[in-house]
């Protein structure tokens, strides 16, 4: 992600990027304008990213764009829609088709944290509500808005991830899959089968995946990819085997973890190469930013 090698301008931000080999990014707002954007400058912050990204033949995976889906304010959640729908119109001029986003919490203070209403039918009403907003925005734009499962956020794992994918019926519905944020408390000594069935579930709607590490089941993780207990081995191993190309997205780190992931990122998958073949899923799981 684009705000962990902050720099002063957005040119900066991205050559600290290349310094560490990295050229796929996920653009937060802030690596613009730190104070983040406002409406009516969004287009012009798009036009720029795209010309210092082009510039240095990077590639944009996606951009920012969370928002609470179910806040509990109706007012603070259309606010929230309304600036996810700014950005889905214009995140084409900044060079990608992606939109990172989120599925949110009922929690009233923060998006990230796990409330038991999470699980009501009203709020699964809600969620839709929300999507039956952005989705027909995201289908005109040709813009694949991609939610990320999440334990502490409506969309906590990877069935109620797939049935919202089936009820919304909206080939612009994506998934981005970060595997250190789908494990219940119970779930670490199920690992294996933890992450097989999610990508049984979602690996036909991956639209880029997250990289980032987790100390305990029950809450998401925060650690630096490579630092904890994920099975590595394992989830790169299920990224090689989609059928398509992935971006994978470190965040979660400071800058200086950055190439220690990186290595430990193309070591998995350099191993699977010596194994299997080159194949063009490895390279570019091998090639994949931050």
């Amino acid at each position: 992600m684009s705000g962990h090698c902050a720099r002063p301008t957005l040119g900066e931000t991205l050559d600290a990027i290349l310094a560490h080999d990295l050229r796929h990014l996920q653009f937060n707002w802030s690596s613009a304008r730190p104070q983040g954007p406002l409406v009516d400058e969004i287009d012009a912050i798009c036009a720029v990213v795209r010309e210092e990204t082009a510039r240095r033949n990077m590639v944009v995976a996606a951009v920012a764009g969370n928002a609470n889906m179910v806040d509990v304010d109706p007012a603070k959640r259309q606010r929230a829609i309304d600036r996810l729908l700014t950005i889905v119109r214009a995140c084409r001029a900044a060079g990608t088709s992606v939109v990172a986003t989120c599925t949110g919490s009922r929690h009233p203070e923060s998006m990230w944290r796990h409330h038991p209403d999470n699980a009501s039918k009203e709020t699964w009403r809600v969620l839709h509500a929300t999507l039956e907003q952005v989705l027909p925005v995201a289908e005109a734009a040709g813009v694949q808005v991609a939610f990320e499962p999440e334990i502490n956020n409506v969309a906590s794992d990877a069935k109620k991830s797939r049935r919202l994918i089936d009820d919304m019926g909206s080939p612009n519905l994506k998934v981005v899959m970060d595997a250190a944020n789908i494990f219940g408390k119970d779930d670490l000594p199920r690992m294996r089968e933890v992450l097989d069935e999610a990508f049984d579930l979602l690996g036909d709607h991956v639209a880029i995946a997250h990289a980032k590490d987790l100390d305990r089941g029950g809450d998401a993780g925060h650690l630096p990819a490579g630092t904890g207990k994920l099975d590595y081995a394992r989830y790169v191993a299920l990224l090689c085997a989609l059928p398509f190309d992935v971006p994978v997205i470190l965040h979660g780190l400071p800058e200086d973890q950055v190439d220690a992931s990186v290595a430990m990122l193309r070591g998995h998958a350099a191993a699977l190469s010596t194994r299997e073949g080159t194949r063009e899923g490895t390279r570019d799981v091998a090639g994949a930013g931050a």
